[in-house]
């Protein structure tokens, strides 16, 4: 959790803004790490944006998101309450709206592993540590692929990420002058 933190608070100085999954350890620990540093956050959740935040000691980290002027994303029923097939499916919409994910820690059946899969899938960024790298077969297996970076400071998501934002803004540009022509 202390290395989420500290990568969140280093990301926030690149104006970053972290996108997690409002669950406990990893995510609530960038959340928070993103807030304190003044920077921007959202969660995208595993439940409808009207049922209670899950896991429920979440609550007041979701209302300081909130007032931060953060959001709280859903791809569900409003209504819709925390169920097991929800967490794994909120990581193609924190894929999708991102440029980039990055996984601190993640064993091999976890959703953290699912998140760099479909990142990589997404033709997104995939980030993983190098403590990740040195334990996690599947890890070391995205890196030998190159479906992934190795990451030992943030300047290495920092430098990708500068890159990836000029290109998705020279595509944007590109895309509105087509428009105009029509």
């Amino acid at each position: 959790m202390r290395r989420a933190a500290r990568m969140a608070r280093e990301l926030v100085e690149h104006d970053v803004v972290i996108a997690s999954g409002l669950a406990k350890g990893i995510d609530a620990a960038a959340h928070r790490a993103a807030l304190a540093a003044g920077g921007r956050t959202f969660a995208v959740m595993g439940t409808g944006i009207a049922a209670p935040v899950y896991p429920a000691e979440n609550r007041p980290l979701a209302n300081a998101i909130l007032a931060a002027g953060g959001a709280l994303l859903s791809q569900f029923w409003p209504t819709s309450p925390p169920a097991k097939y929800t967490f794994p499916r909120r990581n193609v919409v924190t894929s999708g709206t991102t440029l980039g994910s990055v996984v601190i820690e993640a064993s091999g059946t976890s959703g953290a592993k699912m998140q760099a899969r479909l990142a990589a899938e997404h033709g997104k960024l995939v980030f993983l540590m190098r403590s990740l790298a040195d334990t996690q077969p599947w890890a070391e297996k995205m890196l030998d692929e190159n479906k992934a970076i190795l990451v030992t400071a943030s300047s290495d998501i920092t430098d990708r990420l500068g890159r990836a934002a000029h290109i998705q803004a020279a595509g944007r540009q590109r895309q509105q002058l087509a428009l105009a022509d029509l």
